[in-house]
């Protein structure tokens, strides 16, 4: 029997990355014949943690066969999935988003909770087995998640679940939360060495409503205006990849984790969405968001809501 393949979204992020990992040890656990994958590039925070452990990145593919078995962590949209996901057969979901443009033929395992991290929801799965264990590797893979999905739980989607957890963790993996979780968010600000196209393709998420297409990117910083430098060039990215994709809408989320505040820059031929939805007016393409960082619940849904 083939493996059953496992993979986060597109432009996968740490959650993405780390989920993926975890949930092969949890189906290994229970006698699936499961191998992680990715469907994009490694992110330099994911890299810290990968270095941390001294493990390789799950390997990469752009698409799968038809009738391929697999399992999808940290997302659900076709949208955001591997090439010819349509024709694959989907063993499982593991998620903590919404549920949109998604169809099976047959029965599957499906679990979705409204939490700050998918591996929250990994790691009460495998709290629910009695005879697995949580090893250190997986710990760290899990709190490392928990932290870059919640910000440090500074971010409004971060829960009670995610908290309790993370301590859980942090006592298996024995790691300061706030010493490690800091080295780890910076390390995913440093954005020097990624060009204009890598740096609005880090973290981002197409999202389908009608024949309204937009995508949404995200990059953290420690220093907004760092990033903005290359504001011309970075803005000249994002339109050669609106008529690439055939997007009416694409913003770019420069989020500061320091101070929680995200500037936006948004372009495309629906750009009055975007304006209309925040009650704001872009200036030059771009507009300041105080207290949002959460694509998942501050941008996304508010967007989709102002969709016909």
């Amino acid at each position: 029997m083939d493996d059953i393949l496992i993979f986060g979204h597109k432009n996968p992020d740490t959650d993405s990355i780390c989920s993926s990992l975890v949930a092969e040890k949890i189906a290994s656990n229970n006698g699936w014949k499961a191998k992680a994958v990715r469907l994009g590039n490694i992110n330099k925070e994911t890299q810290f943690i990968l270095n941390y452990l001294g493990i390789d990145a799950p390997p990469l593919i752009s698409k799968v066969e038809d009738g391929q078995s697999v399992i999808l962590v940290d997302h659900n949209e076709f949208s955001q999935s591997v090439d010819n996901i349509e024709n694959a057969k989907i063993e499982a979901v593991t998620d903590h988003h919404r549920i949109a443009n998604f169809q099976t033929s047959e029965p599957l395992y499906y679990t979705a909770k409204p939490y700050g991290c998918t591996c929250t929801i990994l790691y009460e799965e495998f709290k629910s087995y009695s005879y697995m264990k949580i090893e250190k590797k997986e710990a760290i893979l899990m709190l490392s998640a928990i932290i870059s999905d919640t910000l440090l739980f500074k971010s409004p989607t971060c829960t009670k679940h995610d908290k309790t957890a993370a301590e859980e963790l942090a006592k298996i993996a024995n790691i300061d939360i706030n010493t490690y979780g800091l080295d780890l968010l910076k390390a995913g600000t440093d954005l020097s060495d990624f060009s204009p196209y890598e740096l609005i393709n880090i973290d981002s998420k197409d999202f389908v409503k009608n024949t309204f297409k937009f995508r949404i990117a995200q990059v953290n910083t420690a220093c907004i205006n760092d990033v903005l430098k290359n504001k011309d060039d970075i803005k000249l990215a994002i339109s050669r990849s609106i008529s690439a994709n055939n997007l009416n809408l694409s913003i770019l989320l420069i989020t500061d984790i320091i101070n929680s505040d995200s500037q936006a820059i948004v372009l495309g031929n629906d750009t009055s969405v975007f304006e209309q939805t925040y009650n704001i007016k872009l200036i030059d393409d771009m507009a300041f968001l105080k207290g949002v960082v959460s694509r998942k619940k501050q941008v996304a849904p508010l967007l989709l809501n102002n969709i016909d």
